[in-house]
């Protein structure tokens, strides 16, 4: 990797840095209390409120209602299914499709949620105006041209498991021998 360069920051730039902690901290936060309170992390959560709102939903469908890649939600719905909070079952009318609904302790869990499971970031970016929504893509994907790395990879990943201490231990391990 190009060793790159380091200049002092500008008032605006530091000023946007902080909004970043603001909205980092904001989500840990938010990911933190919904651990505590159910016992579960967010993203497992989130698989179990999305089950939930569409019983009979299928992996597929589910991963893409989710943003993440197929693969990730089939592991987090295995974990589900294995602690009995979600099942599984044949769709009586096409045999090769999986549903899934909520398991026993499925929607006790979800009765102590105290926000939604997706996070607060979805919420806060649906309440802007498409035209805020296309500036801010905007920018940030010149933000992320700066960056170094393959930042795609964590585009499909769940907020809630890039927000915990464990996750934060684990990139940070991951480039520490960058």
């Amino acid at each position: 990797m190009e060793k790159q360069e380091s200049k002092p920051m500008f008032p605006l730039a530091m000023e946007v840095l902080q909004q970043f902690r603001q909205i980092f901290g904001s989500l840990r936060h938010h990911f933190r209390e919904l651990e505590e309170r159910c016992g579960l992390p967010g993203s497992q959560l989130w698989v179990l409120q999305e089950v939930q709102r569409s019983a009979g939903i299928g992996i597929s469908d589910l991963a893409r209602r989710m943003g993440i890649h197929q693969s990730t939600c089939s592991l987090l719905v295995e974990r589900l299914v294995e602690g009995g909070l979600l099942e599984k079952s044949r769709n009586p009318m096409d045999q090769r499709r999986v549903g899934l609904t909520l398991g026993l302790g499925g929607a006790d869990i979800l009765s102590r949620l105290p926000g939604p499971a997706e996070g607060i970031l979805p919420g806060a970016l649906s309440r802007l105006s498409d035209d805020a929504l296309r500036a801010l893509q905007l920018h940030l994907a010149s933000l992320i041209d700066q960056l170094p790395g393959e930042n795609g990879r964590y585009a499909g990943t769940p907020l809630a498991e890039m927000c915990t201490a464990k996750a934060v231990r684990t990139v940070t391990k991951d480039t520490d021998g960058q």
